[in-house]
Parts: structure tokens; C-alpha cells; sequence
């Protein structure tokens, strides 16, 4: 089994309550030689490009940022990958540390379903990229409006002026799309969402496509510079010129979940405290306190 770990938060709960469960059972543990110093000596590093393709299955230690990651570095050759949530909020991952122990025995046996993620296959100014939530392109504070032109299977059907623009999957409409005004899409749908930022001119609502239509987003001569962003993290920097084509691809990644209807309740509860006009600690005084305790760690920082 492959560790994909949150850069920064402290794993050594987690990591520790991994590594006695692999020993009982006989299990060898990989991570990347980057983050040997954050793990007991007996688990292997080896090169960050080999933890995916060695591993028969990938365990996410953090938050959706930490999923994602290990999504994307096995979508070559996709892997079930098992989120533990050590994170704020987390839409994607669904166990708690102290259900490790039973989850992984799970896991071993097989006694699991998978939840297939679509992505979007980026060729960024001739770079090639993917991302499981979205694709934003962004102006950089105090330079202008990004202004792209939307072109569809070939065919141009206009242009955007505004702060950014986001392409996501169904499971990135929950994110960067959903707070710039954009719809949430099933997860059980296939399709792709673009939706403008504080829209200034051009197309001013989202509009949502096929998966088999072909996406290409062209920087106007009157654009700022852009910043592209692939889940959340810069892709390039500062970009004058060039467009970005983005296509759909079916199947790319796996997740593993043994309660879909205890994660799908989990996430609606998520989804409406993101709603509601309070600081976290005034939503946990309205709630049950079984749930209060529940939900202590999941509830936003206020923005």
C-alpha cells in the first residue's frame, strides 16, 4: 500500500495506527523518499513517481488537497485510493482515524465499492496536465480581467471577461465553480461546468457541456496575464498568450467508500452548513451534541 500524506498537518496518529496495522498483517507500506523522515523507519521510500504504480492501493492522509493528489498520481494507471480525513471540510474522503483499523480490514477483504471519478485532461500551451475538480485560469491582482475566448468541437461560441474562468467535473462543481455562482452537478453525471467569476462582459452564467465535447479556452491579445491553476495548485504562472484544451476523461480515478449513503448524508450536511450566515462555533450550539462532537472538526473556518 502506497501513504499519500498531507504536506504540512501532523500524521503521526494516523501514519502509526497504519504501520501496526501492516505489521499484524504482513502488509508493506510505501511512501515517498520526500517523506521518509515523517514515518516510522520500517515503511519504504522510494521515488514519488513509483509510490502509484508499485502500490496495489493508494491511503490519502489529510483533506480533499490530499486526495486529489493521490488521484492524479495514479491516473495513468488507476488505483483504489482509501481518504482519511485530517483535514477542515473534505468532500471526498470518508474515514475517520479512529475507523482505520476496521477500514483497512475491509480493504484487505475486499468487502468495499468504488466510486469511478471522471477528470479533465488539460493540454496547457502545449504542457500536458489533469485535474480531478478544475481547471481555473485567473488574473493576477491588479493586472487587468482574463479575457478568453470559449471554443466548442471547434466552433467559436464567444468569450469571457472576468476575475476567472473555472472548467470542473462533477465533483469540482462542490468547489471553486460552486462559490463563483455555479450549479452542483451529481456526481453520478457526466458532464463538464464552465462558470465565470465576477463576470464583467462576454458570457455571464455557466454553461454546462457534454463529456465528449472539446473544450478550448484562448487568451484574448486584451487579457492580463493568467494564472492556471489545476486543483488548486499553480500550473504555470503569468501566462500573455497561448489556450488551454481541455477534454473529459471517463474512469480516471477510483475511490474506495464502504458507507456511500452514510458519505452522501455526510456531504449534505457539509453542503448546507456551507450555506448558512454563522461562525463555526454558532453552528455547532445548533446542532444535536452526538452530532456536535461528530462534526467538530469538519465545520469551515470562517473566510
Amino acid at each position: 500500500m502506497g501513504l499519500v500524506l498531507h504536506p504540512t498537518r501532523d500524521v503521526t496518529e494516523v501514519v502509526g495506527i497504519i504501520e501496526r496495522w501492516a505489521t499484524r498483517h504482513r502488509k508493506t507500506l510505501f511512501v515517498r523518499e520526500e517523506d521518509q523522515h515523517r514515518v516510522p523507519s520500517c515503511i519504504e521510500p522510494i521515488p514519488a513517481n513509483e509510490v502509484a504504480t508499485r502500490a496495489d492501493a493508494l491511503i490519502s492522509v489529510g483533506g480533499d488537497g490530499t486526495m486529489l493528489g493521490a488521484l492524479r498520481s495514479a491516473v495513468l494507471d488507476p488505483k483504489p485510493v482509501l481518504g482519511v480525513h485530517l483535514g477542515h471540510l473534505g468532500f471526498l474522503v470518508e474515514i475517520e482515524p479512529p475507523e482505520l483499523p476496521d477500514a483497512l480490514s475491509r480493504l484487505l477483504s475486499k468487502e468495499f465499492t468504488i466510486e469511478s471519478h471522471a477528470c479533465l485532461a488539460c493540454d496547457v500551451c502545449g504542457d500536458d496536465a489533469v485535474a480531478f475538480n478544475d481547471i481555473a485560469l485567473l488574473r493576477q491582482p491588479g493586472s487587468g480581467f482574463v479575457s478568453v475566448t470559449l471554443a466548442i468541437d471547434g466552433q467559436q461560441y464567444g468569450y469571457y471577461r472576468s476575475d476567472a474562468v473555472v472548467v470542473s467535473t462533477p465533483i469540482g462543481s462542490t468547489a471553486y465553480s460552486y462559490a463563483a455562482g455555479g450549479p452542483l452537478i451529481s456526481p453520478a453525471a457526466d458532464s463538464v461546468v464552465i462558470t465565470p467569476s465576477a463576470p464583467m462582459a462576454g458570457i455571464s452564467r455557466s454553461v454546462v457541456l457534454s463529456p465528449d465535447e472539446k473544450i478550448r479556452l484562448e487568451l484574448r491579445p486584451d487579457s492580463s496575464p493568467v494564472v492556471v491553476e489545476m486543483d488548486g495548485l499553480v500550473f504555470r504562472d503569468a501566462a500573455t498568450e497561448g489556450a488551454v484544451d481541455i477534454t473529459y476523461r471517463r474512469n480516471a480515478g477510483l475511490v474506495v467508500r464502504f458507507d456511500p449513503l452514510r458519505y452522501q448524508e455526510r456531504n449534505q450536511l457539509k453542503m448546507t452548513l456551507l450555506d448558512l450566515p454563522f461562525l463555526p462555533e454558532q453552528l455547532r450550539e445548533l446542532l444535536p451534541e452526538e452530532l456536535r462532537r461528530r462534526t467538530q472538526q469538519e465545520i469551515p473556518p470562517p473566510c
